[in-house]
């Protein structure tokens, strides 16, 4: 059995946008996350280890919410399910954060320490690194009609969009696979930065036949 390990944000936990209004968030039904949706396809020769969590960030320490440095978490979550086959790695948007005030370069350097921690880490079957596929996440939307988000997120969408050809060139680089969920993912209209059930499936069947060529 092969183990792969999902490593993202809210969109890999599974948030429901419908939670909009609600004093706590609500998750995706199980099966209908993208992470799900990956175990369905792969089968019963693949072991699925969900590790999303809602404002995680790449390398940076969030003031107001503590505990969301994914770089801190990274370190851990291999060490704790090792051996890993694969890891995808799904992180950038809470990066486009005004308050980290990162440009789309920087936001894919930090998305690069990550991976070269995978790639240079013994958490893979006889103390190899684990593969890797590096997955661009999904654009944030148009904040025009919602003043809150897009105060919080100022020019995120344009970072945003900037993204996908930066990843791809830290995939080549680095030697991993790259999947760009820009090209076929969109945000709800709710907050314009979470996914709908239906985007969840398309990213579940697209990382499958990633990993079905590993």
């Amino acid at each position: 059995m092969k183990t792969v390990l999902c490593f993202g944000d809210s969109n890999t936990w599974g948030y429901d946008p419908a939670s909009a209004g609600l004093p706590w968030p609500r998750r995706h039904a199980i099966e209908n996350r993208w992470t799900g949706v990956l175990a369905r396809q792969l089968g019963a020769d693949w072991r699925v280890i969900e590790e999303g969590m809602n404002g995680r960030t790449t390398v940076h320490d969030d003031p107001m919410v503590p505990g969301r440095n994914g770089k801190v978490a990274l370190e851990i979550l291999l060490e704790t399910h090792k051996p890993i086959d694969v890891v995808v790695m799904m992180l950038g948007t809470n990066d486009l954060k005004t308050l980290f005030n990162a440009p789309a370069g920087e936001i894919a350097t930090g998305v690069g320490v990550l991976a070269k921690m995978v790639l240079n880490s013994v958490a893979g079957p006889g103390d190899l690194p684990p593969k890797l596929l590096l997955v661009c996440p999904p654009p944030v939307g148009d904040f025009s009609g919602l003043p809150d988000l897009a105060e919080k997120f100022a020019n995120g969408r344009e970072k945003s969009l900037a993204l996908p050809p930066r990843y791809e060139t830290l995939a080549a680089q680095l030697g991993c696979a790259f999947l760009n969920t820009q090209d076929f993912v969109v945000p709800c209209e709710a907050d314009q930065i979470h996914l709908e059930a239906s985007e969840h499936e398309k990213i579940g069947n697209a990382v499958a036949e990633e990993l079905q060529r590993f």
